[in-house]
Order: structure tokens, then C-alpha cells, then sequence
């Protein structure tokens, strides 16, 4: 099975962590959270969750992982400030893992400098950062473009954690 890193700050999506991290341990992959320092509880902007991250964002290797997944929510505004949030995103996606982000993570995307001409979908509010970023938006449930797997809000998350699903099913299988 694959594993696959989540990197969160607080007052992320609740769901969009929740039902993405459900479905894949529920497949049987291993998951591992990881945000700005370990052990440090982290809640959801909703405050329906709660999650003790498993490491520091400063401690992932990329080269241990199959997948990243960034929840939104205003999680991904407070990582771009964080170097190794940023640094980590890029490098996953440079070698060409799988990069899946939701809602607001677009915008640890433009700082990690990965979408330049690329199609991708988040939530309205962040269109312009994702276009002047040299991204083209379009209003879709999930974009699959490269290793790059987006999608627009908490409705999507089906879809969003099908498209995650099918590729480590791909990469699995290989």
C-alpha cells in the first residue's frame, strides 16, 4: 500500500482532512499527519476536529512518501509561511509523486511554485493568486493535470479522495 503524508496548520477544513484520511486508511494505506512542530494539537476551524500531528512538517522526507495531501480551510495560508511546508510541497511534486489539494490549499501551491502552466480548480476566493501564478482556473469538482490533483470545496471531497484513491491504486499496481 502507499503512504501518504497530510500536512496541516490549525483551523484547517475539518472535513477536508476528515474525509480524505478516512478513506484512505480505510483502503489500507498508511497515513502520516505532519504539521508546523510535532505533538502540538491542531483544531479544525469548525472545532469538529482535533488531530495531534504524527511529526514536523521539517522532518518528512519526501522520498518516504507516495502522496501529499493539503487540506484548505485557512490551514494552507498559515503553511506558506512555513519553509518546509513550502519546500516539502515543491519537492513532492517535482519528483513527481502525487500533490492532491483542496478548497484553499491552491495557495500553498503558488508559493511552492508548481503551477505555472497547469489547469486546476480551488475555491473562488484564491482564482487570481492561482492565475497570476501562471495556473489556468477553471470551475470543475476535481482537475487531474501531471501529479497535481485539486479540487473546488468540502462538496467535492468524494470525487477529490476517488482521484487520490485511483492514482495510488495506479502507482500500486505498477
Amino acid at each position: 500500500m502507499a503512504k501518504v503524508a497530510f500536512i496541516l496548520a490549525s483551523d484547517f477544513e475539518d472535513s477536508e482532512f476528515r474525509v480524505p484520511y478516512d478513506r484512505l486508511t480505510e483502503a489500507g494505506h498508511e497515513v502520516v499527519v505532519a504539521g508546523p512542530s510535532a505533538g502540538q494539537e491542531l483544531t479544525g476551524k469548525k472545532g469538529n476536529e482535533t488531530v495531534t500531528p504524527d511529526t514536523a512538517i521539517s522532518d518528512l522526507d519526501p522520498e518516504d512518501f507516495d502522496a501529499l495531501v493539503i487540506p484548505g480551510g485557512y490551514s494552507p495560508d498559515k503553511l506558506r509561511l512555513e519553509e518546509s511546508a513550502v519546500r516539502f510541497t515543491r519537492a513532492m511534486f517535482n519528483t513527481g509523486r502525487t500533490v492532491a489539494a483542496v478548497c484553499h490549499a491552491g495557495s500553498l501551491l503558488v508559493d511552492a511554485d508548481v503551477i505555472e502552466g497547469l489547469t486546476v480548480t480551488s475555491w473562488p476566493s484564491i482564482r487570481r493568486d492561482l492565475e497570476n501564478a501562471g495556473a489556468t482556473w477553471v470551475d470543475q469538482e476535481v482537475v487531474e493535470e501531471a501529479n497535481l490533483i485539486t479540487s473546488r470545496n468540502p462538496d467535492d471531497l468524494p470525487a477529490f479522495s476517488d482521484a487520490i484513491l485511483a492514482r495510488l491504486e495506479e502507482k500500486v499496481s505498477a
